[in-house]
């Protein structure tokens, strides 16, 4: 089990928690002017590699807020949580495959 850090309420166990999926995917401009492939595309392809990932987490069961997590998917380590909106920090190269 993790011990995620929200920003807001502090450790909590990865229960309270919701997955959101991939950090940083912009939403189309102009939903309406995609065909379905494109949506498609946007919806359901999102990365899935080894090393570190970007993930969005919502602390769904405490103050229902959104954050950004950088995790080590081999290890499960939590490298680093930051605000939604914030770009992702620089991480030193040994955590990356």
């Amino acid at each position: 089990m993790l011990l995620i850090e929200c920003p807001y309420c502090g450790p909590r166990s990865e229960e309270e928690f919701s997955y959101g999926g991939e950090a940083h995917i912009l939403r189309p401009a102009d939903p309406d002017a995609l065909n379905d492939e494109q949506w498609a595309d946007y919806l359901f392809m999102q990365g899935n590699k080894k090393g570190v990932f970007y993930e969005r987490w919502v602390h769904s069961h405490g103050c229902r807020r959104w954050f950004n997590v950088a995790r080590d998917t081999l290890t499960y380590e939590i490298l680093a949580i930051y605000p939604m909106g914030a770009a992702p920090p620089k991480l030193d190269e040994r955590h990356y495959v």
